[in-house]
């Protein structure tokens, strides 16, 4: 079986690579594609792939864009990070979906879905998610994360998470209790998936929440430093951008 995945989390993408080979080391993931554009242009010039694996949201757009403008025929289990987001057009528009972080057993039995289909799938309503998407009128923000921790997978509420940060290509985030937990969502992406009244990106390295931070002090070339709570290892600094729009974040 050969199949794609799009999917702008490399970390996702390579986690899910490595999941499939497990499953069945003859499936051949031809690809690894993070964006509309760069998934638009592969399937221009290659054949389809048996199988498509599909975040809703990539770096430049909705992934719904890809059928518009590719006519994409291959089956699609699609991925997603919210756990209540147009599920039910999910389940009806696709062979499968899986939530994020991904869990092998729930791929397994994705795979063994698409494989008892044996091209008896339906393709997607493209309209209509797209026209389910355009009626939100307001964002559906992320109230819960489901991380994975070893062997085990935890729930940790919005509310509990003090701030989220990077170093070294790997996201984590800092709990209110003081856990440090890797999770798999750039800071790119935590950005829109949170609601601005409660975290502010104030830097490439830094989210913060509200509660977080304690105080803030005059730092070099027009940053500011800030005390959060709880302490981080790392310098929090608001970048010099950024500064005008986060004092008025505080002030809300």
């Amino acid at each position: 079986m050969k199949a794609i995945i799009i999917e702008d989390e490399n970390l996702t993408a390579r986690r899910l690579e490595g999941m499939l080979k497990k499953y069945d080391p003859n499936i051949l993931v031809l690809a690894l594609l993070p964006s509309v554009e760069e998934a638009v242009d592969w399937l221009e010039i290659n054949p389809e792939p048996d199988l498509v694996f599909m975040d809703i949201h990539l770096e430049d757009d909705l992934a719904f864009r890809i059928f518009e403008r590719t006519g994409l025929k291959a089956p699609v289990i699609f991925t997603t990070a919210y756990d209540e987001y147009m599920v039910q057009a999910f389940k009806v528009n696709s062979i499968d979906y899986l939530l994020k972080p991904i869990n092998y057993d729930e791929l397994v039995q994705a795979l063994e879905k698409f494989k008892s289909l044996k091209n008896r799938f339906v393709q997607p309503d493209i309209g209509t998610l797209l026209q389910l998407f355009g009626q939100q009128k307001t964002p559906d923000y992320k109230s819960r994360f489901m991380i994975t921790v070893g062997t085990k997978i935890r729930s940790i509420e919005t509310k509990d998470i003090a701030y989220f940060y990077s170093e070294e290509k790997l996201t984590f985030m800092v709990t209110k209790e003081g856990q440090h937990l890797p999770i798999d969502f750039s800071l790119d992406k935590l950005t829109a998936m949170l609601d601005p009244t409660d975290f502010f990106r104030i830097s490439r390295q830094f989210l913060v929440g509200f509660q977080a931070v304690q105080s803030a002090h005059v730092y070099l070339k027009g940053k500011l430093k800030l005390d959060v709570q709880p302490k981080s290892k790392l310098e929090v600094l608001v970048s010099s951008d950024r500064v005008t729009d986060f004092k008025e974040w505080l002030g809300r």
